[in-house]
């Protein structure tokens, strides 16, 4: 059986994942901080930006795996791989440039969090 969806949702977020990683990676070698946050606040955020999306990309592609190799519709694929990305995206973007907006951080860790409650409990269901 095909995991061609999910395939597709995986490489975006490894895509992003890039970038994503190169935000922190630029910003420690211009302020010359090899290990750690060395204090510096804006370092700390891009570091919690990056692992947040560390965390949970991993098992929420997992469950959506799963979720495709058990025959769900492309339709319910594709609208959890839609969510997951657009939610990421903007957890990560509110988090590492903007965290006084709380708004768009708590959308896109309630988007998350919906993704992966969805596929276990769709998994537990079939």
């Amino acid at each position: 059986m095909s995991v061609a969806i999910t395939a597709f949702y995986a490489a975006i977020l490894g895509a992003l994942f890039v970038p994503f990683t190169l935000y922190v990676g630029t910003y420690r070698a211009k302020n010359k901080i090899l290990l750690l946050d060395g204090g510096d606040a804006e370092l700390t955020r891009r570091i919690r930006a990056h692992a947040n999306f560390t965390e949970t990309v991993p098992l929420a592609l997992i469950l959506l795996i799963l979720v495709e190799l058990s025959g769900a519709s492309p339709t319910l694929l594709h609208s959890l791989g839609i969510v997951l990305v657009v939610a990421r995206t903007m957890h990560y973007v509110t988090i590492a440039t903007n965290p006084g907006a709380t708004a768009p951080r708590a959308l896109g860790m309630v988007g998350t969090l919906g993704v992966i409650l969805v596929s276990a409990g769709y998994l537990l269901l079939n």
